[in-house]
């Protein structure tokens, strides 16, 4: 079964006088601006590739959750931090650092653990591999 999530970015005026602002539809995300600013100035406020480090900060913490217990590994919990680069138009990387509580594992064994449920992350495997794009496009008149 697939599951389809929705958001909308609405930016109005130029790159750099401009704003504009994000919403999804669960509503955790409600009119939340964004700006020139935020982006490349580091201002107060989000931008795009905090929310896709945010994602694969989450996504993969659950993703690591859940394959630690598949393992036979209850986790307490799993704390992720995910950085992202941005070097002109393009994103160069994706750094996570992952920490987590789990009884009866070592460190070297949760190292391959980590390793092992990274590859399957759906985000990590978006960003690794891409992903088809396709485009609608209308002219509001």
């Amino acid at each position: 079964m697939a599951i389809e999530r929705t958001a909308t970015g609405i930016w109005r005026g130029t790159l750099k006088q401009g704003n504009g602002t994000i919403a999804s539809t669960s509503d955790v995300l409600r009119d939340v601006p964004f700006s020139f600013a935020t982006r490349f100035e580091n201002a107060p406020g989000t931008n795009p590739e905090e929310l896709i480090a945010a994602a694969h900060a989450a996504c993969y913490s659950m993703a690591f959750a859940n394959y630690l217990d598949g393992q036979g590994h209850e986790p307490e919990e799993i704390t992720t931090r995910a950085t992202i680069t941005l070097d002109g138009t393009v994103i160069r990387k994706m750094h996570l650092a992952t920490q987590g509580r789990v009884p009866g594992l070592d460190d070297a064994e949760f190292k391959r653990l980590a390793a092992e449920a990274e590859k399957k992350c759906p985000v990590s495997n978006l960003l690794r591999s891409g992903l088809e794009i396709t485009l609608e496009a209308t002219l509001a008149r």
